[in-house]
């Protein structure tokens, strides 16, 4: 007869469901690690002594290799959270060479599990140490040190009872910094509050937090946006920029290296901003700005502006505020108008940056056969 369980038993169980239930884990981008690869083993000076061989030589063997340490990129890791607190890795040496021809043994390699997108610098040289952009790219880390040679290698001729034998080679160390940058096909920025996790919600599975006051994203989301069976892309959201972030002012400024892979980016635009003193030529501007100030390289991005929460403004003048407001910043390139609460106009949107990222691919491909 089975029996019933008891109430602590109950109250352990309760216990353990709150702490594990909806826990997500914590989004760390940024970690320091130190690595120590293995010396290798010293070799051997030894000669045979056994019973009725008068003559044996030298049977020093070799010394075992020290362990390396490697990464390799994995993509069911999202965070380098593990990076953040065991921060010293370290292998052991490989084993000295003994008599008998018996050669030390070689020390294992360790394996560090890294997200894809890791990318590892040496924090004193500023060397790339690795880019970890495929899934289970593998790269060394540290080179354990090889093992020295017995005095089995030195026999000759002439040197019949050799004496001479090597150490063991140092392994590498290093101080490295691992810094993970998303991967993704688009990117969204704006300001706080302009709907970007709206936006990625409606047109992705990602479900990132959704609400009324700014700053309600902390960290990068990334959805996967399915356009047809066989045609889709990724999308990232970081959390939203305010003038200043160049200096470090509010949040987005942190994420904003995550951008920096991708291969277009949707500037969200808030039509109905809470503050009715907002201007959102100002802040379109003003974004822009501090895009330049961080890096170059991601404002040249190809850029397109959507114009969010137009289902806000009155119907009979939804358009003519919108040309407005294209008028007033002097914009040429792409933009969309569309409701990411409704999902009025997303598909058109989804559609278009589909067609934008295979043109680019065929582009690419046609300049690489041309080189």
């Amino acid at each position: 007869m089975q029996k019933a369980p008891s109430a602590a038993m109950g109250f352990f169980c309760l216990w353990y469901r709150v702490l594990t239930e909806d826990k997500p884990m914590k989004f760390i981008d940024e970690a320091t690690i130190q690595v120590f690869a293995g010396k290798g083993g010293d070799g051997a000076a030894s000669f045979r002594r056994e019973k009725f061989v008068p003559r044996g030589g030298p049977d020093g063997g070799d010394g075992g290799r020290g362990g390396s340490i490697y990464a390799i990129a994995d993509r069911n890791i999202n965070t380098l959270i593990d990076y953040r607190f065991a921060r010293i890795y370290r292998t052991k040496n490989g084993q000295n060479g003994r008599g008998s021809d018996c050669y030390g043994k070689g020390s294992d390699d360790i394996v560090l599990r890294m997200p894809v997108g890791t990318l590892i610098t040496n924090i004193h040289t500023g060397e790339i140490v690795a880019d970890l952009i495929h899934h289970q790219q593998k790269a060394l880390l540290a080179q354990g040190g090889t093992g020295g040679l017995g005095n089995l290698h030195f026999k000759s001729s002439t040197n019949r009872a050799p004496r001479q034998f090597t150490h063991g080679e140092p392994g590498q160390e290093s101080e490295l910094k691992l810094e993970l940058k998303v991967l993704a096909d688009v990117g969204l920025l704006g300001m706080p509050n302009a709907g970007k996790s709206t936006l990625i919600r409606a047109v992705s599975a990602a479900r990132p937090k959704v609400a009324d006051y700014p700053f309600t994203t902390l960290h990068p989301h990334l959805g996967v946006v399915r356009v047809d069976q066989n045609r889709s892309f990724v999308i990232a959201d970081i959390p939203g920029l305010i003038e200043g972030a160049a200096e470090g002012i509010g949040l987005g400024h942190r994420f904003l290296k995550h951008l920096t892979r991708t291969r277009l980016l949707l500037h969200v635009i808030d039509m109905m901003p809470l503050d009715e003193k907002a201007d959102p030529v100002h802040d379109v501007q003003a974004l822009v700005k501090e895009l330049q100030k961080y890096d170059t390289s991601l404002y040249q991005k190809p850029r397109w502006l959507v114009l969010n929460k137009v289902d806000l403004l009155p119907e009979d003048e939804r358009a003519a505020i919108c040309n407005q407001l294209i008028h007033n910043l002097g914009w040429e390139g792409r933009y969309f108008a569309l409701s990411a609460l409704s999902g009025a106009g997303c598909k058109v949107l989804t559609y278009a940056i589909m067609e934008y990222l295979e043109q680019n691919v065929i582009e690419a491909n046609n300049e690489s056969n041309d080189r």
